[in-house]
């Protein structure tokens, strides 16, 4: 099994990852850490106190490249996903294992997760709550897996492709998709990760009108032309609603060639449910 790091300038969070990692009551082969353009002294750090994590360095290109670039570096067939400002939980890794031994037609589990938001462990939105199975519906409104809970088998990703270079952000919703509409995924209903968020470099600050790369992603699933009839309609449906209110969006902001834009592909889509 290989874990895969990306990190951007977070060099003490990145820190806190790893030592996650080494907490494992079930230890992983190998530490794959993507460094994507870090000016932190985030490599001078790993050499000196994580020698033996491989470490590879590239210009910022983004996470999905960073993300990339570590599953092509990592020699496992498992591969787990770890944001460097997240953290597992001692078990993780062993209830993983342990589940997937008990389902062994899965290739892909997650897990819930604990909120930390600014050092404070808070409710996690019911809307957020994790679920197993076939789950494409339930990944459409929102991104409904948190990459550093996803432990997958490479012969998925072989199958599906990588995340979406093209996506600066809501690439791992995108990703979802693409797998939730061909594969089932398992469940560990106990929380395995601390998620740490209210930081101002996360990806879901960065952007505003982050409904827009969600859009871009459920209009490459449904041209696709692999959806099921029942998925390819629930799909259709929410984009529809979500261009609607993204549009009234661009419209009080003046942006009069974005409105136009988002007019026609409502056009365009409603024509699948008339």
């Amino acid at each position: 099994m290989s874990v895969v790091i990306p990190s951007y300038n977070r060099r003490e969070r990145l820190k806190r990852a790893l030592l996650s990692v080494y907490s494992q009551t079930s230890l992983p082969a190998e530490i794959v850490v993507i460094d994507d353009g870090s000016t932190d002294g985030t490599e001078a750090m790993l050499r000196r106190e994580f020698p033996e994590v491989n470490y590879y360095y590239q210009e910022n290109l983004g996470v999905s490249a960073a993300r990339n670039l570590g599953i092509q570096q990592a020699t496992g067939d498992w591969l787990a996903f770890l944001d460097s400002d997240d953290e597992w939980l001692p078990e993780k890794l062993a209830n993983q294992k342990a589940a997937l031994a008990t389902h062994p037609e899965h290739r892909i589990c997650h897990t819930e997760e604990n909120w930390i938001r600014n050092g404070t462990q808070v409710d996690v939105p019911k809307k957020y709550a994790k679920t197993g199975g076939w789950i494409f519906s339930h990944c459409l409104p929102l991104c409904a897996v948190s990459p550093s809970t996803v432990l997958i088998h490479r012969s998925v990703l072989t199958d599906i492709g990588l995340f979406d270079v093209r996506l600066p952000a809501c690439e791992d919703y995108d990703l979802w998709l693409r797998i939730t509409a061909n594969y089932p995924i398992l469940l560990v209903e106990q929380p395995q990760i601390n998620k740490h968020g209210g930081h101002e470099d996360q990806l879901s600050c960065a952007f505003w009108g982050m409904d827009r790369f969600r859009i871009s992603a459920l209009q490459k699933s449904i041209d696709a032309g692999q959806l099921s009839e029942q998925n390819r309609e629930a799909a259709v449906n929410m984009l529809l609603k979500k261009a609607g209110i993204y549009l009234n969006g661009v419209i009080k902001r003046g942006k009069t060639d974005e409105a136009d834009y988002y007019r026609q592909l409502i056009e365009r889509y409603a024509m699948d449910v008339d």
